[in-house]
C-alpha cells in the first residue's frame, strides 16, 4: 500500500486516510488550495472550513472522518461544485472550478463528477432504471445504450428485480444502491460519497468500478 496522502490541514478533521495512491503523476486529479468556507448567521460569521489544502490522485481512495458538524459534507459539496468556497481554489483535472460559470459547473458535474448523497435524492416519479439512466439522458446520450448501461449497474448492485420500481416502492438500502449506480453511470473522473452511504456490499461495487474510473 502506498503512503497515505497528506492530511487535510484543518483541526476539525480528525483523520484522512488514502490508499492505492498513484504517485509520480505530475497533475493530481483534484487540487484544493487555501479553501475557506463561511456562513453568515444572525449577523455573525461562522467559519466551517479554514485553509484546507488537499490533493487527490486519479484512482485514489480517500476517507474523511470527523465529528458530526465538523464540515465534512461542506467540503465534499465544495469539491463537487454543489457549493462554492468563500475563498480558495479547487482544480479538477487541470480545470480551475471556482472561475467557471453556473452552466459550466453544471456540465462538469454531469460529465466528470459522480455524487452519492446522504439522502439519495432519487426522482420519485421515475423508476430505478430511469433514475440510473438520467445523467446520460441529460447529457444527450441515446436511450438504448443508456438503458443497457443502467441495467448492468443495477445488476451489479443486486437490483435486477427492481428496475421498474419507483423509489417509494424500495427500502432505504435499495434506494442507496440505485443512487450508487446512478453516480457510476457516466464513469466519472471523481466519485464523491457522503457519510454512511457505502455498506460492505455497496463498497465492493464502487471498488470494482475504480479501474474504469481511473483509466
Amino acid at each position: 500500500m502506498s503512503a497515505p496522502s497528506p492530511p487535510v490541514s484543518d483541526s476539525t478533521t480528525t483523520a484522512l486516510r488514502g490508499s492505492s495512491a498513484r504517485r509520480g503523476i505530475a497533475q493530481p486529479l483534484v487540487q484544493v488550495r487555501g479553501l475557506h468556507k463561511s456562513f453568515k448567521h444572525m449577523g455573525n460569521v461562522l467559519e466551517v472550513r479554514k485553509g484546507i489544502d488537499l490533493e487527490i490522485q486519479s484512482g485514489e481512495l480517500l476517507s474523511i472522518v470527523g465529528a458530526s458538524g465538523a464540515g465534512k459534507s461542506t467540503l465534499l459539496h465544495c469539491i463537487g461544485t454543489l457549493d462554492l468556497p468563500t475563498s480558495g481554489q479547487i482544480t479538477l483535472d487541470g480545470v480551475e472550478l471556482t472561475t467557471l460559470s453556473g452552466p459550466q459547473l453544471a456540465k462538469v458535474r454531469n460529465q466528470s463528477i459522480g455524487f452519492v448523497f446522504q439522502f439519495h435524492h432519487l426522482l420519485p416519479e421515475f423508476d430505478a432504471l430511469e433514475n440510473v439512466m438520467m445523467p446520460g439522458l441529460i447529457r444527450g446520450d441515446g436511450r438504448k445504450p443508456m438503458e443497457q448501461r443502467a441495467r448492468e449497474l443495477l445488476a451489479e448492485v443486486g437490483l435486477s428485480h427492481r428496475v421498474t420500481h419507483r423509489p417509494g416502492q424500495m427500502s432505504g438500502g435499495e434506494q442507496q444502491r440505485v443512487a450508487i449506480a446512478r453516480a457510476l453511470t457516466l464513469e466519472p473522473k471523481l466519485l464523491l460519497a457522503d457519510e454512511r452511504v457505502v455498506s460492505m456490499s455497496d463498497g465492493k461495487v464502487v471498488e470494482d468500478q475504480r479501474g474504469s474510473l481511473a483509466s
